[in-house]
């Protein structure tokens, strides 16, 4: 066992530290968690739905407390912590209401003297690990429909955000959850790699690095064990002549600096139509140059600093490596008394003069910085889009809904936003291609992953 810390990148102190699981102790959970999982199964829906429901008002309870907690945890400003908790809230209860019509058995049709149906069944234990730049919003994605789908689940979190894993055990035990269907565990990487070399469990919901997927792949080679991926992206937006600049401006300046930029889906560059590159520039540094940044526990703060100061020098160091290039800055990173190398605390960048010979176009940031590109007409905005390595959204700026669809159908992406950016509807397929992972969450769809079909072949006996 060993111990992990969580060191808060407020102030650098250590925020908390727990003991990681023994060995017995992972062996008790998953044990218990497949014991739990052969009851729960056969638990009703309608019940199932209530424990869940029950669930999520207990974590909604404990609001006041969270919200300091993710700013001493990640840095997140607490003025925008509540806004998780809804984003939460909207992705549990939309799960927890489709899951009867997700769920139902699948009739082929009639066929004389046979009864026929497929059967979704569930898989038995899912592992869930858990990032921590959204830690509940990430997390929930799987927990509520594996359960809801007849599963147990061992929730892993992210050594930053040990405490959120707590709090989604605090608040399926105030929901009366059977004892073992939920359980939080603390690991390092090795202790998690372990349980997926011995197949302890039986599908893993992973969101990380493309680094960190790998490993996950390598740790379950010749096991057969289904991993569902997200890893990231270097998302980008398209702004044609024709978008409303003040919105485009307003909502893409919000996608690639909320939360210090540290979003798998943020904005990390745009391409706008050479008639409204000028403007579109200027307006989003003057929008970046009015960034607060500050403590995270001050209400006044909008940027609070990155998770931590490796996070931070990483992109510095991109931002850095584009001027020399040739890139030009439009932020005075000077301004920000915050800002300064070898310190979680960044300053917003916009930058031009850039091109996909730099990192800082190709290269996941997941930092406070955006490049854009000039660009000529439709066609160069959707090949440069398509450079990447990546492919989890895409934004499209327009007022011409057919030209976004024709766009957005060429696309290499899991999503593909109209107007809007930075943001996941439950009710819709989270999902990607290229190296931002496999498998796919949420909506209908992200039910398939969590069970398994059964057939049902009957032939009736004749007289």
């Amino acid at each position: 066992m060993s111990v992990i810390q969580i060191l808060s990148p407020v102030d650098g102190s250590v925020y908390a530290e727990r003991q990681t699981a023994s060995a017995e102790a992972i062996a008790r959970a998953t044990t218990a968690a497949r014991d739990a999982a052969r009851a729960w199964r056969t638990t009703p829906l309608a019940d199932r739905a209530a424990q869940c429901h029950a669930a999520v008002d207990a974590m909604l309870a404990m609001e006041s407390e969270i919200v300091p907690e993710l700013a001493w945890q990640m840095g997140r400003p607490v003025r925008f912590g509540p806004g998780e908790l809804r984003g939460f809230e909207e992705r549990a209860r939309h799960m927890i209401e489709i899951a009867p019509a997700a769920l139902a058995p699948i009739d082929p049709g009639p066929k004389p003297g046979l009864l026929r149906r497929i059967e979704r069944v569930p898989l038995g234990v899912v592992l869930t690990i858990a990032p921590w730049n959204y830690p509940y919003l990430t997390a929930v994605n799987s927990v509520i429909p594996a359960l809801m789908a007849g599963n147990a689940v061992l929730l892993k979190h992210a050594s930053h955000t040990l405490l959120v894993g707590e709090r989604f055990q605090r608040a399926f035990d105030e929901a009366g959850l059977p004892v073992g269907l939920f359980q939080n565990l603390v690991l390092d990487h090795d202790q998690a790699a372990s349980i997926l070399g011995s197949r302890a469990v039986d599908m893993v919901c992973f969101t990380g690095s493309v680094p960190a997927g790998r490993s996950m792949e390598r740790a379950a080679a010749g096991r057969f064990l289904p991993i569902g991926l997200e890893l990231g992206g270097k998302d980008p937006a398209y702004v044609r002549a024709d978008a409303d600049l003040e919105h485009a401006i307003e909502n893409l300046a919000d996608g690639a600096f909320f939360n210090s930029g540290q979003s798998c889906c943020g904005i990390e560059r745009i391409y706008v139509d050479a008639r409204l590159f000028d403007g579109f520039v200027e307006g989003l540094a003057e929008v970046a140059r009015g960034y607060a940044l500050g403590d995270p526990l001050d209400p006044a703060t909008t940027l609070g600093p990155l998770v931590e100061t490796s996070a931070a020098d990483f992109v510095r160091g991109q931002v850095d490596e584009a001027i020399a290039a040739g890139a030009r800055r439009h932020v005075d990173a000077a301004a920000f008394e915050r800002d300064a190398a070898g310190s979680p605390y960044m300053a917003p960048q916009v930058l031009t003069r850039v091109d996909h010979d730099m990192r800082i176009m190709t290269e996941e940031s997941f930092g406070p910085v955006v490049g854009i590109m000039k660009v000529a007409s439709d066609e160069e905005a959707v090949r440069l889009m398509n450079d990447s390595d990546f492919g989890l959204t895409a934004a499209i700026w327009t007022a011409d809904e057919d030209a976004a669809l024709a766009i957005g159908e060429r696309l290499e992406t899991g999503t593909v936003f109209m107007n809007r950016c930075d943001y996941l509807d439950p009710a819709l397929a989270w999902t990607g291609v290229k190296d931002t992972g496999r498998g796919c969450t949420l909506s209908a769809l992200g039910y398939e992953a969590l069970t398994r079909p059964k057939s049902f072949h009957l032939r009736t006996q004749t007289a």
